[in-house]
């Protein structure tokens, strides 16, 4: 879950990384009364959007008054940045910038490690630093073990260059950052930039942070983190009833068990569907290793709760849940959901395979459930729920 900078900032502050003072506004008028509030003769208006590049797109403008806080923060309320609409906005502090660097630590999936990058130049552009001048952009290995400690924090701003006189607060100061990384199980925390101020202080200016949702458990504040706003309705519904849901853009409905089938699944499909006007699978949806009749109508209401839905491919392979249980489940979830008023209405393919196999088949058939088709391979299953997705379209 990526965060909006303001949120990173609280993260930041609550760990003890030096940050500016701030505050949220929602209109131009909330703009100048923080304006008024932060008592600062100068403060900053800044977009709060997820992506980057929101200076150079007009997204962070200056202001000397309450007044002119308001006027920045209306024109910058119209703002659509990157496709995304600007629908707050954070108003600091403004700070007098000696110098600025860059700091960030982050999971290194390829090297199964974390990695912390540093450099003396930060900024608008640290990312054509980073590919014009990648000498310029230390990146040292940090282990899960040890972290970043001080003889770590030590090794990055030796070998990022940082000046004498700045390494001993940039070492606290990488260390708590350190510190937000661990305890808030973030995937990244990114500061740009990391500034000196014309007294000599270390500021985090900017921030950027990802958690790892899977951690959430762990975090019961992380929850009213999530974007609200920005959530897919549909994907908001499944999260309630713990389905491994995600929204994608096709027409045919996809349930399945187990991730690597289903992940499976959605290319047999996109593959199938180029035969059928371009069919493409309209969700990823894993309901695991049980199938109960709940499980099932749960899932099964999601995707249907979807209109641009027009078919739907059931793909199970029987382990540990047996065939017959799921096709007694998809029995149950029928009769469920018609007792709610929400009967299915579109055509349902089921591929069954594995444990129990036969007699799956055989309990869907003898129930011969409205709109139903069983076929035994995937492929031939694919083919026939693109078909369907295109006559229904």
């Amino acid at each position: 879950m990526d965060l909006y900078e303001y949120q990173a900032r609280d993260l930041f502050a609550a760990h003890g990384v030096p940050v500016l003072d701030a505050i949220v506004a929602d209109t131009p008028e909330q703009a100048a009364a923080a304006a008024s509030k932060l008592n600062s003769p100068v403060v900053v208006v800044k977009a709060q959007v997820k992506a980057g590049g929101r200076g150079k797109a007009g997204g962070v403008k200056l202001a000397k008054s309450p007044e002119e806080a308001a006027e920045r923060a209306k024109d910058i309320l119209a703002l659509t940045i990157k496709d995304l609409p600007v629908r707050r906005v954070m108003v600091t502090q403004g700070a007098s910038i000696a110098e600025e660097y860059y700091f960030s630590v982050l999971l290194d999936r390829a090297n199964r490690t974390y990695l912390a990058m540093a450099s003396r130049e930060g900024g608008m552009e640290i990312e054509e630093l980073a590919h014009q001048r990648p000498e310029a952009l230390a990146r040292i290995p940090v282990d899960a073990i040890t972290g970043i400690d001080a003889a770590k924090a030590q090794e990055i701003v030796d070998a990022a260059g940082f000046a004498e006189e700045v390494k001993p607060q940039i070492i606290e100061v990488i260390q708590k950052l350190w510190t937000v990384f661990q305890e808030e199980d973030a995937t990244l925390v990114e500061v740009n930039p990391l500034i000196k101020s014309g007294d000599g202080k270390i500021i985090a200016l900017d921030g950027k942070v990802t958690l790892d949702e899977n951690a959430g458990f762990r975090h019961s504040l992380h929850e009213s983190l999530a974007d609200q706003d920005a959530a897919d309705p549909l994907e908001a519904k499944a999260k309630a009833k713990n389905l491994n849901y995600v929204k994608l853009d096709g027409n045919v409905g996809i349930i399945g068990n187990g991730a690597g089938l289903v992940m499976s699944t959605l290319d047999v499909v996109a593959y199938a569907g180029e035969k059928f006007g371009g069919s493409k699978p309209a969700n990823f949806l894993d309901i695991g290793g049980g199938a109960s009749a709940e499980v099932m109508a749960n899932g099964l209401e999601i995707i249907l709760s979807d209109p641009q839905v027009k078919s739907v491919f059931v793909n199970v392979f029987g382990g540990i849940t047996a065939c017959d249980a799921v096709a007694n489940g998809i029995v149950q979830a029928f009769q469920l959901l018609e007792s709610r008023g929400e009967a299915v209405t579109r055509p349902l393919v089921v591929r069954l395979d594995g444990n129990n196999a036969e007699l799956g088949r055989q309990i869907l058939t003898e129930a011969k459930l409205a709109g139903l088709e069983q076929v035994d391979t995937m492929d031939g299953a694919a083919s026939r729920a693109a078909e369907l997705a295109a006559k229904g379209a």
